[in-house]
């Protein structure tokens, strides 16, 4: 079997709701795997021990850290996504965008038709794309 490679997605308490926020958006996604903590394991008991969901054939790993680190996520590192048509670019980012950041405002570029950079409500920088192609 050869390796995988996947996206992993660490939060402080909110891996399940992103997880299932992140699955609603897209029409080829859902969550393949979850396991919580129990009563006196590490983490607080019913918060995401390990999960995995896939957003249109790409898997993507989360947890709930029981750990405070200094550190979240940041826009260097974002989910890129091709989008297939206007009303899905306009959708997503809307939604997206709820309670986020806008990096990029969404509009026309000289590299892609339709494009907005995002950070969402959870702090996962987002690109979404649609291509002049």
């Amino acid at each position: 079997m050869a390796s995988r490679v996947s996206t992993f997605l660490m939060f402080e308490g909110k891996a399940e709701e992103a997880m299932t926020f992140y699955v609603s958006l897209f029409k080829d996604a859902s969550v393949t795997s979850i396991k919580r903590y129990g009563p006196g394991e590490p983490g607080t008991e019913g918060s995401v021990m390990m999960a995995s969901f896939s957003l249109n054939g790409q898997r993507f790993m989360c947890i709930d850290s029981s750990v405070k680190h200094a550190f979240t996520f940041t826009p260097a590192t974002s989910i890129f996504v091709d989008c297939e048509s206007e009303a899905e670019i306009d959708t997503v980012a809307a939604k997206l965008s709820e309670g986020g950041q806008v990096l990029m405002p969404l509009g026309e570029y000289p590299f892609a038709r339709k494009f907005i950079w995002l950070a969402d409500r959870y702090g996962v920088s987002w690109q979404l794309s649609l291509t002049n192609a």
